[in-house]
């Protein structure tokens, strides 16, 4: 049996997936570590989601998060085998979800305030982390490579939250609240 622990970080340092050791604090373990509680988060939705339909692509968004993970994992100094790849077609596949949800939505008129029922509140909590992970790999990529792709991703995806969101809120007649002004009638 494997343990789980090592002991080697007791120290303030980790292993990148190709044996680099670097900080905890080094800006490429931000990085990844926050794709990983945006990909924690989105299994929390997942688990509260009743649309099949969005559970089953917020599982293709958690599977396509570990691969970013395992890119931004690895010091690119050191190649590693066999990396997973995150296809420019995923992030066509955003767009086209996105725009399938915008097109059942009404018009955006004013700034929206994250709220209006739990499930809605835990989106806007991914949204949000989403792009911090974005901050994190473009600060990492002013001093090391960063896949572009991977930026793309993440950028597209925090708008699919934001409509997921809204999506969400519509289909649970929970309503907006405006920004300012007040909540919108439930619909």
């Amino acid at each position: 049996m494997v343990k789980i622990y090592t002991k080697t970080g007791d120290l303030g340092e980790t292993s990148l997936l190709n044996g680099t050791r670097v900080s905890k604090a080094h800006d490429r373990v931000e990085a990844y570590g926050t794709l990983d509680e945006l990909n924690a988060y989105i299994g929390w939705i997942r688990d509260m989601e009743t649309d099949p339909g969005h559970r089953e692509i917020l599982l293709r968004i958690q599977n396509n998060l570990f691969a970013a993970e395992a890119r931004i994992a690895a010091d690119p100094g050191k190649p590693v085998k066999d990396l997973p790849h995150l296809p420019e077609e995923e992030i066509m596949l955003l767009e086209q979800e996105i725009d399938a949800m915008t097109s059942s939505l009404p018009p955006l008129k004013h700034f929206i305030l994250p709220g209006g029922h739990p499930q809605v509140s835990r989106i806007h909590i991914a949204r949000t982390v989403c792009r911090r992970a974005e901050r994190c790999l473009v600060r990492l990529g002013k001093s090391s490579e960063v896949p572009p792709v991977v930026v793309r991703y993440l950028n597209r995806l925090s708008d699919f939250f934001f409509v997921l969101a809204r999506k969400t809120g519509v289909d649970l007649k929970a309503g907006e609240v405006n920004w300012p002004g007040e909540k919108t009638p439930d619909r």
